[in-house]
């Protein structure tokens, strides 16, 4: 069943519109009909099976007819923090990562990039990110579109990794430090962060709602969040590594071997995921 995110004033009580690329898609790409399923998720609270009942020319209208439990995001939040690597390799971990389960992706600049920002290009390949993450937010059932950042500074990333519980740098001469340990005692001393959420179901104007979609925003659990720092092609330097030390980060390995940049993300995250329970861990 196809899968689109849409604003959540889009979102009535007992029905929605669909407008914009996504409208777009049904009618002329999809070719829907009157009377067929898809799925609509606001990407904040609400989510549903709904059938159309008009199609124009810019938009669908469908009514409600079954409202989903939101349960298929982790109990972790995590963030990617990729250093901008070359061609068209953010655009893979922007991808891969939202289907394996990532939270958020932020690219930043460090001393070895070579990416040359282009202040005039930033905000069009942003945007294009963002489009990246949500086409796959829809491919892989997610409740939620990760968060795609502007490219940030080394020092603004730095900054950034106070706001999270723990924060690992990816640095290919630690050989001390595992991910898996460090995953495991982090989760051991926050792990009544990860209950899990009641899902029961209550009725609201004659539909069955998943109890958590019930709840305000401001009400729910907090996430545990989780960042994991990952280097350009050349690496870090050892003055990055020792002022991500100070402000906090844990540099740890990813095993013997030397990964790329873009599967250094993907092997993080779903350690990461793996260790919290999230794939059979």
């Amino acid at each position: 069943m196809q899968r689109y995110f849409i604003a959540p004033e889009l979102f009535a009580d007992n029905s929605v519109t669909i407008t914009g690329d996504d409208a777009h898609h049904l009618i002329r790409v999809m070719r829907a009909k009157v009377g067929e399923k898809v799925i609509v998720s606001n990407g904040v609270n609400r989510e549903a099976i709904v059938q159309i009942n008009e199609l124009g020319k810019e938009q669908v209208l469908a009514d409600i007819v079954e409202l989903l439990e939101m349960n298929h995001e982790p109990a972790v939040e995590v963030w990617i923090a990729q250093s901008l690597p070359k061609g068209d390799k953010m655009e893979l971990v922007i991808q891969k990562g939202t289907e394996i389960g990532a939270g958020r992706f932020i690219p930043f600049v460090s001393e070895r990039t070579v990416v040359q920002l282009d202040a005039k290009k930033e905000g069009k390949r942003v945007e294009r990110w963002q489009k990246i993450a949500k086409e796959a937010a829809e491919q892989a059932h997610r409740n939620k579109i990760p968060a795609v950042d502007a490219p940030l500074s080394w020092k603004q990333l730095l900054q950034c990794a106070t706001q999270v519980d723990a924060a690992w740098i990816c640095y290919e001469k630690q050989d001390g430090l595992q991910l898996r340990q460090e995953i495991q005692a982090a989760l051991s001393t926050m792990k009544d962060r990860l209950a899990p959420i009641d899902c029961g179901l209550k009725s609201i104007d004659g539909i069955s709602m998943p109890v958590s979609t019930l709840t305000q925003a401001g009400s729910e659990r907090s996430s545990l969040k989780l960042m994991l720092i990952v280097g350009p092609e050349g690496g870090f330097s050892e003055q990055e590594i020792e002022a991500a030390e100070a402000a906090g980060c844990r540099s740890i390995s990813l095993g013997r071997r030397i990964l790329r940049t873009e599967t250094a993300a993907m092997v993080g995250l779903t350690c990461i995921l793996y260790e919290s329970g999230e794939m059979g861990g």
